[in-house]
């Protein structure tokens, strides 16, 4: 992996590491939560600002779009502030704009409120990665990434269950304002035990953005964007899949969830020390693994039992998937390490929105809801084709460094060989 900037701070002790990352974990557990928290209460959203649902979904949109957006802007604009004051900034723009989505009077307010909340989001885990990796030995650091990462999987296994019933109970702006707390919380977390670090102060706009140009950043955004579309294929459309192809009821809907929620966090965890141990292995074998378990869901959804086992696989595989795309945009994105690792959200959200039109667009064409699995095997494989791609590009860059060490030291033999110059 590329090397990380250095950090001028004494050595930190093992307790202290575990509390900076979780206080930067609860940053994603609140991020999680408003990400798909909305999903969850969008009847209640609809009727609460005189809209139908198809208008309510514009909602997760702009959100989606606010990562897109925000992540590579804020990233390449912050590389050089210090990053725990960044962290700080981040989550209290986090906070307000759940704020204005729990105080929103009407739809279009709610589109804007949403459209802000979404901008911090790739930036925010950008920048944690970033120093929690660099809180750790070089051998350690993908661990520590996924470990940040755990808090976007455990909100999806308790923070939007629990919040998605506090706003059916409570109103859905309580939903927003249970993400504002833990946002306020994670400021103080952030404040009291995660060390001060500094930003690259030798770092500039055009510098950060210029990571874009690299060859194996853009294929790297490819993998995620198309293959990681596979898993949303399938989650987009999960509840009619539960009810209409394994006749299942409603109520079993959230334990399927249940189950999706279980799969990421062992994946995260998994996939971290995946990272560590052989990266770009690891991102194929995902892939491979992702198609191979979505055509099993596509087979097998009729039968209940293997749908849960199915959805927690998909689950384990995307989410190993998710970590090694992060960790393989910072070690391709040079020293713009932190836009890379911000850039990996606004693929995935990019992958939502394709994997869940190219979903609808099976569904209505009457191939039924085992279709999206379908769909998404198959952007699963053509995942496959960037990262082939990106394996090329690698295997051309190891060739032409070792011809330079050759040459340089042919050279240098060259050198050592010739006669030394007579003294008179």
């Amino acid at each position: 992996m590329t090397t990380l900037p250095s950090i001028d701070r004494p050595a930190l002790s093992t307790r202290r590491v575990v509390v900076a990352v979780v206080a930067l974990a609860l940053g994603g557990f609140a991020i999680g939560t408003t990400e798909f928290v909305t999903m969850g209460v969008l009847p209640d959203i609809a009727d609460g600002v005189g809209v139908d649902i198809p208008s309510a979904g514009h909602v997760i949109s702009v959100y989606a779009l606010g990562v897109v957006v925000g992540a590579p802007i804020i990233a390449a604009l912050g590389a050089r502030l210090p990053r725990r004051a960044l962290l700080v900034g981040l989550m209290v723009a986090f906070l307000i704009g759940n704020g204005l989505s729990a105080a929103a009077p009407g739809y279009r307010t709610l589109l804007v409120a949403r459209f802000l909340s979404g901008l911090p989001h790739g930036a925010y885990f950008g920048v944690a990665s970033l120093v929690a990796a660099s809180l750790v030995a070089p051998h350690l650091r993908g661990r520590a990434v996924s470990s940040v990462m755990l808090g976007l999987a455990a909100a999806m296994l308790t923070g939007v269950p629990a919040a998605t019933w506090l706003g059916q109970q409570f109103g859905w702006r309580s939903a927003y304002w249970t993400v504002a707390v833990l946002a306020a919380l994670t400021v103080a977390a952030v404040l009291a035990v995660v060390p001060s670090s500094p930003g690259r102060r030798e770092a500039t706009v055009r510098g950060e953005l210029g990571a874009l140009r690299r060859p194996q950043v853009l294929l790297t955004l490819m993998v995620g964007i198309v293959g990681f579309g596979g898993m949303f294929a399938l989650y987009s459309y999960i509840a009619p899949v539960v009810t209409d192809v394994a006749g299942l009821s409603r109520g079993t809907v959230p334990l399927v969830l249940l189950a999706y929620g279980a799969g990421g966090i062992i994946g995260t965890a998994l996939g971290g020390k995946l990272a560590d141990w052989a990266l770009f292995r690891s991102l194929v074998g995902s892939l491979v693994a992702l198609f191979l378990l979505l055509v099993l869901v596509a087979l097998t959804s009729p039968w209940a039992p293997a749908l849960f086992v199915g959805v927690f696989a998909v689950s384990v595989a995307a989410s190993v998937l998710a970590i090694t795309l992060q960790m393989r945009l910072m070690e391709t994105a040079g020293e713009a390490q932190m836009l890379g690792a911000a850039l990996n959200h606004s693929a995935l959200n990019l992958a939502n929105a394709l994997g869940a039109w190219l979903g609808g667009l099976v569904i209505a064409a009457g191939l039924g809801y085992r279709a999206p699995a379908a769909v998404g095997a198959g952007l699963a494989v053509a995942g496959l084709l960037p990262l082939a791609a990106s394996a090329v590009v690698r295997h051309r860059a190891v060739r032409a460094a070792a011809a330079d060490r050759a040459d340089d030291a042919a050279d240098r033999m060259a050198l050592a060989h010739q006669e030394p110059a007579t003294v008179r």
